[in-house]
C-alpha cells in the first residue's frame, strides 16, 4: 500500500498516519524529518539538501524526490509506505509519479482528510508541543495527563511559534493556493479518497481503515489460508 495523506494544517494527518503505520506494518514517512535526518547524517544527499536549506531556501524538487527514493529503498517499505508532506504542489505530485513510474510503482491512495478553515485554525492554535521530545498535545483533543509537562518524558509543553492564530491563517492561504490542487490531481486519476476530520480520532481512523484495508498486501497467514 503506498499512500499520500493530504489535508488542511491542522487535519490530523500525522495521528492518521501513525495509526495507519501500526496496524499494517509500513513506515510513515514525514518529508520534513526525512530530509532533516538526511542534512544531520551528513551524507552527500544531506549535504546537497543543507546547501539550501541553510539559506532559508525550500530544496529542488529532483533532489527531494531522490532523498525519498533513498528512503522507499529501504527493507521496511517493501510492503508499502505513508507519505506526509509531500507532494505539495501539482508539480510535485506529477513529478513523484513519473518517478515511480520508473520503478513500476506508484500511488496508489491519496487519503484527504477534511476539516473546515475554522477548525484547522482552532486545532492549530490549540496544539502544544513537549520541548525535549516532539511529543505533540492539544488542549481539547488529546491533553497531557500532567498540567503542562509531556506524558512521554517530562518535558515542558510549549507553544511553537507557528502554531498561533495569525501563523495558521497565513499557512491556510498558502495550503490553498499551493496544495489543495494536489487534491484535484488525484482525483482526476481516481485516485483520491476522503474522510470526515472532525469526528473523533477513533471514529477518523475506522473510516480511514475501511477506505484503505483493500489495498493492503496480505499477511502470510492470510496468503497461506487463501491458498489452502
Amino acid at each position: 500500500m503506498r499512500l499520500v495523506l493530504l489535508g488542511l494544517p491542522g487535519a490530523g494527518k500525522g495521528t492518521q498516519g501513525q495509526h495507519i503505520a501500526e496496524k499494517y506494518n509500513i513506515p510513515h514517512i514525514s518529508t520534513g524529518s526525512l530530509i532533516r535526518g538526511a542534512v544531520a547524517s551528513g551524507s552527500e544527499l544531506g549535504k546537497e539538501a543543507n546547501k539550501y536549506i541553510s539559506q532559508g531556501q525550500l530544496i529542488p524538487d529532483e533532489l527531494a524526490i531522490e532523498i525519498l527514493n533513498e528512503r522507499f529503498a529501504q527493507p521496511d517499505c517493501a510492503k508499502g509506505w505513508i507519505l506526509d508532506g509531500f507532494p505539495r504542489t501539482v508539480r510535485q505530485a506529477v513529478f513523484l509519479d513519473e518517478q515511480l513510474a520508473q520503478s513500476g510503482s506508484a500511488v496508489q491512495i491519496a487519503l484527504d482528510i477534511r476539516i473546515s478553515p475554522e477548525e484547522a485554525v482552532r486545532r492549530i492554535a490549540q496544539r502544544r508541543v513537549c520541548s525535549r521530545c516532539g511529543a505533540v498535545y492539544h488542549l481539547t483533543y488529546y491533553r497531557a495527563k500532567g498540567k503542562g509537562v509531556c506524558d512521554k518524558c517530562g518535558g515542558d509543553l510549549i507553544q511553537r511559534e507557528d502554531d498561533t492564530v495569525e501563523t495558521a491563517r497565513k499557512r491556510l492561504e498558502v495550503y490553498m493556493v499551493q496544495t489543495h490542487p494536489v487534491v484535484h490531481y488525484y482525483a482526476q486519476s481516481g485516485r483520491l479518497y476522503s474522510v470526515d476530520g472532525e469526528a473523533p480520532i477513533k471514529d477518523v481512523f475506522a473510516d480511514v481503515d475501511s477506505l484503505i484495508s483493500r489495498f493492503a498486501e496480505p499477511s502470510a497467514e492470510q496468503s497461506a489460508g487463501g491458498a489452502k
